[in-house]
């Protein structure tokens, strides 16, 4: 071959590449999945603009959403019905609704998507485990407590489930779907989430707790408690907001691992610790009121926050800690998740 005719076809691979990768990014859509607690419809926020764009209607009382790994399905848990409801991304209409053990709370997804968990908040509570091939049950995993949250950790090898009524954390191991370790502390389980070690694997779980305005830091290893800590308190100025029975509720880890963000429904504050240190480096107060959750953008650059109290949505840029959009959503959003749909 001669080298006119190797640089011809080399020109020509480097045109397909170039030509396929902006093909791959615009059938990918990001989108803050956004559940409406008192609605019957699922809000869909494109963080590009940060507006709404879709929605998932008749869903009563929509709990907790996630995306498949293949963006073609969103599953939503229906607390009215005590299903698991499959919607359609190209359509946004539910095409599927799977009964499930008990009335349910939130979920979660395996990494390959095969598999989607479900926390039974009804005694005597477990994960439901829904094989997504078959939108069949396939078995309920027991706990200690009923279950409010369930999780993936960051190497998709366990499923973790807090119990608010057990107050213990539920390891379940994803492989063969049978407990592996339970953790109990001293006040009820509310949102987690964990930081990774270099290889991937689990290094700590974050666990906010009932009555506790801060989280309890879990070592993964260990299966022990080793900090315990509290949100700031307010400046001169600032009031606390009632709250309930969860004055710390909603947290996540950047993609990098530097940064915890950490909502306070008690301050109506979102905080931001640096890792592993967990030194608080950012503070910002929200615009709406009852911080009930966040998710991130994929860049871990934005994180938004569902304000349950005023019906709003805020984006919040973690590196100025500045409130860039607040968004109108349903009645009481509360659970969120970022998905990447087709």
């Amino acid at each position: 071959m001669t080298h006119s005719k190797t640089l011809r076809r080399l020109g020509i691979a480097a045109a397909v590449v170039v030509l396929t990768v902006p093909l791959l990014s615009a059938a990918t859509q990001v989108r803050i999945i956004q559940t409406n607690s008192a609605g019957d419809r699922v809000s869909l926020i494109d963080p590009a603009t940060n507006k709404v764009v879709g929605e998932i209607r008749d869903i009563e009382a929509n709990h907790g959403a996630v995306a498949s790994p293949d963006g073609a399905r969103i599953y939503i848990s229906n607390e009215s019905m005590s299903t698991l409801d499959v919607a359609d991304v190209k359509t946004l209409k539910v095409t599927k609704r799977i009964p499930l053990s008990g009335h349910p709370n939130n979920i979660s997804i395996s990494r390959d998507g095969r598999r989607v968990y479900v926390g039974i908040i009804q005694a005597p509570g477990g994960v439901d485990v829904i094989d997504t091939a078959s939108f069949q049950m396939v078995k309920t995993i027991p706990t200690k407590g009923s279950i409010h949250n369930t999780y993936v950790t960051p190497d998709g090898k366990y499923v973790v489930a807090g119990s608010i009524q057990g107050k213990t954390i539920n390891v379940i191991d994803a492989k063969t779907e049978e407990p592996a370790w339970t953790l109990e502390l001293d006040l009820g389980i509310r949102p987690m989430t964990f930081s990774a070690n270099p290889d991937g694997s689990t290094k700590w779980i974050f666990a906010q707790l009932s009555a506790f305005n801060g989280f309890a830091v879990v070592d993964f290893a260990t299966h022990k408690e080793i900090r315990r800590i509290k949100n700031p308190d307010l400046p001169p100025g600032k009031s606390e907001i009632p709250e309930g029975a969860d004055p710390s509720h909603g947290m996540a880890v950047t993609p990098d691992q530097k940064i915890l963000v950490v909502c306070s429904r008690l301050n109506n504050a979102l905080y931001t610790y640096s890792l592993p240190e967990l030194n608080v480096v950012g503070t910002m107060f929200l615009g709406g009121m009852g911080a009930a959750w966040v998710t991130l953008t994929p860049d871990g650059k934005t994180a938004y926050v569902a304000n349950a109290v005023t019906n709003n949505v805020s984006a919040v840029d973690i590196k100025s800690m500045k409130e860039v959009a607040l968004i109108p959503v349903g009645f009481v959003p509360k659970r969120n998740s970022t998905g990447l749909l087709q």
